[in-house]
């Protein structure tokens, strides 16, 4: 049995989905696949347990025999961060490890990360340890954002040093693709980091559901409330004056626009583009012109008590957690990874055998 841990240097790299979709294929292909989450931030309640969201859906999505309390051994909450920093919380690092170790009848266990290979120090455990002390090889994937992004890679190749079985770089627009092939990939295959795959930004995978906005956000649907399960794949904030917003709105297809209640000139632009909600923040309410509009094209108005910040840093949450949490997308999820991943090439480093 093998051990392949994913992990990353930044936050929504695409750690989630890019695990989902090599245990589906892999899964298709004959292989018993296990997943453990052993940091869990997305705290459930089932059967009077705690656990992680990401686990459960992985339980569910690959159809896994585990518990999902095993498949997330530690799951932060605010009760478990107190009880550490007054020196009561005991024996984390232990109860992690046993529980990837304990996962036994698998060719392969995917254990995913968290933010960065740091999170959790204060637990006692973090990525470093996990990969070390469960004998895993470890896999990065990355977001692309130019040098920022090598800078990373190298961090951590300085960290986990031959335990760093390669890279994927994740989220690469097209215009990079050409630097990167002829470039940046041969650089790194110069200082031994395997390039596993380049995969496109696929905007439908990063779009969520003005439903799924409206539940995160706590808001108060005010009007074409039938619309509520249109997709959302961009985001523009409407602090601009109109002139610019205009021209930001006329390019930004299927968007969400978060506004104050008081720029009417905003709404209105907004409704004349491509919009599918309108956020207004503050906890104030438009006018009944705004209101009538909207209503007749099937815009959903959206009002937030949070200010501009707080719904956006709310929003960036959703969209880094909830956006695979969707069943009907694992089938693109699954062609986006067969069509970018070298997944032979992966299994090879790790000399995965069925069986074994």
């Amino acid at each position: 049995m093998k051990r392949l841990y994913i992990g990353s240097m930044s936050r929504h790299s695409g750690k989630t989905l890019i695990t989902l979709g090599l245990s589906l294929i892999l899964q298709e292909k004959g292989y018993k696949v296990g997943y453990i989450k052993p940091l869990g931030k997305s705290p459930l309640i089932i059967g009077g347990e705690v656990v992680d969201a990401d686990a459960l859906f992985f339980k569910e999505a690959l159809r896994l025999d585990e518990p999902a309390a095993s498949l997330s051994p530690f799951v932060l909450t605010l009760d478990k961060l107190n009880t550490t920093l007054s020196g009561k919380m005991k024996h984390t690092e232990e109860k992690i490890l046993k529980s990837i170790k304990s996962m036994k009848g698998k060719d392969i266990v995917f254990i995913t990360g968290t933010s960065d290979l740091f999170e959790g120090s204060v637990f006692g455990i973090n990525s470093i340890k996990i990969v070390k002390d469960t004998a895993a090889a470890a896999l990065l994937i990355e977001a692309w954002e130019n040098e920022e992004t090598l800078d990373d890679i190298f961090g951590a190749k300085e960290i986990l040093g031959e335990k760093l079985a390669g890279v994927i770089l994740n989220k690469v627009r097209e215009g990079s693709l050409e630097f990167i092939t002829k470039k940046v990939r041969p650089y790194l295959r110069r200082h031994q980091i395997e390039v596993f795959g380049l995969i496109p930004e696929a905007p439908l995978l990063r779009a969520v559901t003005v439903r799924t906005l409206v539940n995160a956000l706590g808001g108060q649907v005010l009007c074409a409330q039938d619309k509520l399960d249109e997709l959302v794949e961009n985001f523009s904030i409407g602090a601009m004056d109109l002139d610019n917003a205009l021209k930001f709105f006329r390019r930004t297809p299927n968007k969400a626009v978060i506004t104050g209640a008081h720029r009417a000139d905003i709404q209105l632009a907004a409704l004349d583009t491509s919009t599918k909600c309108i956020i207004l923040t503050g906890g104030l309410l438009p006018n009944d012109v705004i209101i009538g509009s909207a209503g007749l094209k099937g815009v959903p108005v959206i009002s937030v008590n949070e200010d501009t910040y707080s719904t956006v840093e709310k929003i960036e949450e959703v969209m880094g957690k909830l956006k695979i949490r969707e069943k009907e997308k694992l089938q693109q999820i699954k062609q986006l990874v067969k069509n970018n991943i070298d997944i032979q090439g992966i299994l090879k480093k790790l000399d995965v055998k069925k069986g074994a």
